[in-house]
């Protein structure tokens, strides 16, 4: 199940990480445009709310679902690894046309979902075609390293982030949520100065990166998509640094890209639309 090989599967399923707190009822763009790629409202949705400690999350999401006109939304109520491994729920997701996880804590997620028959079941499905959206928490557990925490600030530090393992869907990102509200920049910087073979995407609110087979990505949303790119880093001192101590970072290339924009991962290359 190693991520690193779906880059150029032409079968895989959209990646679709929202950075929280996307329109629900006014303009839900990123919703309406999720259900499209599931295949419209015949579409089969499975919700995962196990980021969430709030009983009403799941249900909130599939009377949303249920509104915008999706007749077969469920909520597969995954609290323990046990339930994770559930037939019942993976008979659900293995007839999905697209998983939604919600926002919450995203140790939530790795710790209960992390290993279990769920987590290979999105991995598996994605690969075959099944779409694959998260929201906040949700968004940050898809890619192979996940952000579980950090501090606030834009100057990267050794003890800005703390790193975890992810879903697995990609290794060609590292993916941050409620990215400018939340002032995140030095922790994503301090990420990739970790691991700079991956993309940072820094994620707004109400914004929406659709990666498509490929590792291409399109902004959907009313915010804008910071995107880091170290390929061509040339000098780091987080191998010297101590920890609180700010870290150079030199050849770090940096894009704003809002609704429309585009970024291919092989050339990364950048386009405003």
């Amino acid at each position: 199940m190693c991520p690193s090989g779906e880059r150029n599967n032409k079968n895989r399923g959209y990646i679709i990480p929202i950075g929280g707190a996307e329109d629900k009822f006014h303009n839900p763009e990123i919703l309406d445009r999720f259900i499209t790629e599931c295949g419209g409202k015949t579409a089969r949705i499975a919700i995962i709310p196990t980021a969430s400690e709030l009983a009403e999350t799941g249900p909130t999401y599939e009377k949303l679902f249920r509104k915008i006109g999706i007749k077969h939304a469920a909520v597969l109520p995954i609290v323990t690894r046990k339930d994770a491994n559930d037939p019942e729920h993976l008979a659900y997701i293995n007839k999905s046309d697209g998983v939604f996880m919600t926002g919450g804590n995203q140790l939530r997620l790795s710790t209960t979902l992390g290993g279990t028959e769920t987590a290979i079941a999105i991995r598996r499905r994605n690969a075959a075609g099944m779409h694959v959206a998260g929201t906040s928490a949700g968004a940050a557990f898809m890619p192979e390293h996940m952000i579980a925490g950090g501090r606030e600030g834009s100057t990267p530090t050794p003890n800005k982030v703390t790193l975890a393992p992810g879903l697995g869907l990609t290794n060609s990102f590292i993916i941050d949520q409620h990215f400018r509200q939340r002032d995140r920049l030095g922790r994503l910087l301090t990420a990739l100065a970790y691991n700079p073979f991956a993309v940072g995407i820094g994620l707004d609110e109400d914004t929406a990166a659709f990666i498509r087979p490929g590792d291409d990505l399109e902004v959907v949303g009313s915010g804008g998509i910071t995107l880091v790119d170290p390929s061509e880093l040339s000098y780091s001192s987080m191998d010297r640094a101590r920890e609180g101590e700010p870290v150079s970072l030199v050849g770090v290339k940096l894009h704003i890209l809002i609704a429309g924009g585009r970024f291919e991962i092989l050339t990364r290359t950048a386009k405003a639309e």
